[in-house]
């Protein structure tokens, strides 16, 4: 009795392919190249990963935070409105020619003029004028206060962070205390003894009154990132305290302190205003926002314009460098992507 012949399996194309190899019906239907030989796999190496550069390397988070704020409006509005406000401190006769301290008692309330858009104060100054040297000393308190902070705050939280034990817990309740005091109500103590009429006073209390937030913010980065399995390689291998911390452990942790002091700039620039408003911080002849706008006050009825052009300078760039931190929180925290 003959036996049953078993169907052959079908392949379309032929058994052959374009360079004679060896075709082979593969389960679901397709077909495989069987004349492939193993050196030509090896030759061919892994894939590059599609998320790589150019050369095929994976980014880093840095570059990938770049990649994402160069396409986000938010940080590109922000960011010109902000290099705006440096260029106009950094030179305000670019787009301001007169004097801010020059006034006239015979124009003192009156609108806008030729030459004049923002009209004129209660003591017949210039408000365009005022308005845009004020931009000098309300974008430096800010700039130096948080350099200040984020130092001190980075550094003593670091260390804090990183040895922990008996000097974490001396930190750590130094910080309390710290954040116990009201920030407005310990300007108006400390700044009120104060008779030198620069910014730099101001600054200080600004550093001595808000390192404890950057502080904390780097104290736990620190305490994440020394328990991540380099870092413990590191040690593994002899390296020294320093170089961990160095190498290792602040690329890693610094990304949240830098969110914080972004959006901490703004809150600066404001907290300026508001202690020259009250007559504790900068004072005449110097220019800025807070006074103009503590000046115009008394005025808003019969001249508002005096105060409105100042609020409105520093509501722009307060709310400009919260943008700015916002974009970049959302770029440098992976679990927003």
């Amino acid at each position: 009795m003959p036996e049953p012949q078993l169907p052959q399996p079908h392949v379309s194309g032929g058994g052959r392919g374009a360079e004679g190899g060896a075709i082979a019906a593969t389960g679901m239907g397709g077909a495989m190249d069987l004349a492939t030989t193993e050196g030509e796999t090896l030759e061919k190496g892994p894939a590059a990963p599609s998320d790589g550069g150019p050369s095929g390397k994976p980014r880093s988070l840095w570059s990938d935070a770049w990649r994402d704020l160069r396409h986000n409006p938010v940080f590109i509005i922000s960011a010109l409105v902000i290099c705006f406000l440096v260029v106009i401190s950094l030179w305000p006769s670019l787009i301001a020619s007169g004097n801010p301290l020059k006034c006239d008692l015979a124009k003192a309330q009156e609108g806008a003029q030729p030459g004049h858009p923002f009209g004129y104060d209660g003591q017949g100054c210039d408000v365009y004028t005022r308005t845009v040297y004020g931009a000098r000393v309300s974008i430096a308190v800010g700039v130096c206060a948080t350099l200040g902070v984020a130092v001190l705050g980075s550094v003593l939280g670091g260390l804090a962070g990183f040895f922990g034990g008996f000097w974490d817990s001396i930190l750590s309740r130094i910080t309390d205390v710290f954040f116990a005091i009201p920030v407005v109500l310990g300007g108006l103590v400390l700044l009120s003894v104060v008779t030198n009429n620069s910014i730099w006073p101001v600054i200080g209390f600004m550093v001595l009154l808000g390192w404890p937030q950057i502080s904390r913010i780097a104290r736990g980065s620190v305490i994440t990132a020394k328990q991540n399995d380099y870092v413990q390689a590191a040690r593994a291998l002899g390296a020294s305290h320093s170089r961990v911390l160095l190498r290792h452990i602040t690329p890693n942790a610094v990304a949240p302190v830098i969110v914080v002091a972004t959006i901490a700039l703004g809150t600066y620039i404001a907290l300026e205003a508001t202690l020259s408003y009250l007559g504790v911080g900068l004072k005449p002849p110097s220019v800025s926002w807070g006074i103009d706008i503590s000046a115009a006050s008394p005025y808003i009825r019969n001249a508002p314009h005096a105060l409105l052009w100042p609020s409105g300078a520093l509501a722009i760039t307060v709310l400009a460098f919260i943008m700015l931190g916002d974009a970049v929180r959302d770029a440098l925290d992976p679990k927003l992507r």
